[in-house]
């Protein structure tokens, strides 16, 4: 089984969005990352992380804010933002790494 370092440290930049369960603007960003993903295909991998189940790797990701996006490429945190944002700047900001 892969484990969350195995999955960043790839030479695919990965997407990560920690969300929770509760949170309205986490609800309203799943559209806007399968879209991501549908247009984007192999060249990002994009991961959930429930901050509820996952504290500890939250916290070692100064995650205090959900949703927050963090953009990891090879391993590295290479950009990151809190709250719902548009499709067009998560895809921007990712094809200035690819």
């Amino acid at each position: 089984m892969e484990t969350f370092n195995d999955i960043i440290n790839g030479n695919t930049p990965v997407l990560v969005d920690f969300f929770a369960e509760w949170c309205s603007p986490c609800k309203a960003m799943k559209p806007v990352l399968d879209n991501l993903k549908q247009s984007m295909g192999d060249k990002v991998r994009i991961i959930k992380i429930d901050v509820d189940k996952n504290q500890t790797l939250a916290a070692n990701h100064s995650v205090q804010a959900v949703p927050t996006f963090i953009l990891f490429l090879k391993g590295k945190a290479v950009w990151r933002t809190s709250g719902a944002c548009s499709m067009n700047t998560l895809k921007e900001t990712i094809e200035r790494y690819i």
